[in-house]
C-alpha cells in the first residue's frame, strides 16, 4: 500500500514550523491525515524527545497537540468553504492536559477532529495515546490569518 502525503506535505512544502513543516530538517515533521471526521498522525518519538529516561517531554507533547490541532481546524475550513487549499491558521490558545506519562520507546497516536466552526475561528479536541492508552488531551482555538498577519504566507 502507498501512503498518501500528509496535508502538512500536500498544503505547505516549504514550512518550517518547528513541529510540522516538512522543510525543518530539525522538526517533528508530523504528517497528519485524513480520518472519519478529523486528522490522525502517528509520530515516533526519538531520544532527544525525552523529558527523562523512558518518558515524553511535555513540550513536545503539546507541540503534537497544537500543530496537528491547527491542521485539523485548517483542513475543517477548507472542507467548509470547498477550496482546494486550506487558509492559514494559527493557535490564539490552547491548553494541554498530561493524564499520564507518556513512553517514549512506542509510536505515539494523535487525533484531532473540529468541535465548531465559526467564521475565521475553529474549535478543536485533540488526543495523543501510546499504546492504546489516552496520555494527554487538549482543546485548543485556532484563528484563520487575514493578509497582513506575519504568519499570512507561510504555507505558500
Amino acid at each position: 500500500m502507498v501512503e498518501t502525503p500528509g496535508v502538512q506535505r500536500l498544503h505547505a512544502p516549504t514550512s518550517i514550523c518547528f513541529g510540522c513543516g516538512p522543510a525543518n530538517e530539525h522538526g517533528l515533521r508530523i504528517d497528519s491525515h485524513r480520518e472519519d471526521d478529523g486528522l490522525v498522525a502517528r509520530f515516533q518519538p526519538e531520544a532527544h524527545h525525552q523529558a527523562f529516561p523512558g518518558m515524553v517531554n511535555g513540550g513536545i507533547i503539546g507541540t503534537l497537540l497544537d500543530c496537528h490541532g491547527n491542521w485539523a481546524a485548517a483542513i475543517a475550513m477548507m472542507d467548509r468553504d470547498g477550496t482546494e487549499q486550506p487558509p492559514c491558521t494559527v493557535t490564539a490558545s490552547y491548553d494541554v492536559r498530561l493524564t499520564r506519562p507518556t513512553p517514549a520507546g512506542t509510536e505515539l497516536v494523535v487525533r484531532a477532529h473540529t468541535t465548531k466552526l465559526d467564521g475565521r475561528k475553529a474549535w478543536v479536541s485533540m488526543s495523543l495515546e501510546a499504546k492504546g492508552e489516552v496520555c494527554a488531551t487538549g482543546e485548543g482555538l485556532f484563528v484563520a490569518v487575514k493578509e497582513g498577519h506575519p504568519a499570512f504566507h507561510r504555507w505558500s
